[in-house]
């Protein structure tokens, strides 16, 4: 009987599910194709925010963040039904940053100030977190290189966030920013420490928000060249003394010597 169910497909395994809400739990967590196919839509999300927002606002671009944004609230509604703890659910960081993004996308109906709400949809990049988790259980190329991807992701996210909050918080009050391209501009000579000093933040929450942008960029964008330039490793964990990193070719834990099983190996 064990061995039927185990053959069955995704799809089979779908129509045995009598309630709605565990046919839409099984969607979520376990059909390997409705997975796949939101982090597409995740990913096509993600890119189409990213290359937007560097356009001027138009009718088009309005009218797809109306559909996105209706599609992220279906779809965030739905996450929230089938949560095995909703009150968690709906206060994660995940989940609140998602509802910054639906609003961002559906206030223009009530209100015209669009061009300052639309950078708020940066905050949709922090869904590429999830992104890349499925991605490295689906693809292999994907976890090899997932220390790499991740410092990548995580310099992005910084670069893209942290540039909204600056536009949002500086727009109005600093004549040197007076778009999303120039918050953009402090943020990335500010984190890579060049500082040409032709835009700085003003106020003193300008003043501590720089201080804030260069602690944790400079980690961020050390991180991420440091990932180009070390051989991956892989993440196995040494049943001995629990060391995770090793190199792909090794056989005994370089910390206590003991034996490691790599089975993922890198292709030639």
């Amino acid at each position: 009987m064990s061995d039927e169910a185990g053959a069955l497909s995704d799809t089979d395994r779908l129509l045995k599910l009598k309630s709605l809400r565990a046919k839409i739990r099984f969607l979520y967590e376990a059909h390997t194709s409705f997975r796949m196919g939101m982090a597409g839509f995740d990913l096509a999300t993600v890119l189409f925010f990213l290359v937007t927002t560097f356009l001027p606002p138009s009718g088009w671009i309005l009218w797809v963040d109306y559909v996105l944004g209706f599609l992220l609230l279906t779809d965030m509604l739905a996450r929230g039904w089938i949560a095995r703890n909703r009150r968690r659910f709906f206060l994660s960081v995940w989940t609140l940053a998602d509802v910054v993004v639906i609003l961002s996308m559906l206030a223009p109906i009530f209100t015209s100030d669009y061009a300052f709400l639309r950078v708020l949809r940066a905050m949709r990049l922090l869904r590429s977190y999830a992104l890349l988790r499925n991605l490295r259980r689906g693809n292999r190329w994907v976890a090899e290189r997932g220390e790499m991807m991740l410092a990548v992701v995580n310099l992005v996210v910084f670069v893209f966030v942290v540039s909204a909050f600056v536009y949002v918080t500086q727009i109005g009050r600093n004549d040197r920013i007076v778009s999303y391209i120039d918050a953009m501009y402090f943020t990335v000579t500010t984190l890579t420490t060049t500082g040409f000093g032709d835009i700085t933040l003003v106020g003193t929450h300008g003043r501590l928000m720089s201080v804030v942008i260069m602690l944790l960029g400079v980690g961020l964008f050390l991180k991420f060249a440091q990932s180009l330039f070390r051989p991956n490793k892989a993440h196995v964990e040494c049943p001995a003394c629990g060391l995770s990193r090793h190199d792909f070719d090794a056989i005994h834990c370089k910390h206590c010597g003991g034996v490691i099983h790599i089975d993922d190996k890198p292709s030639d």
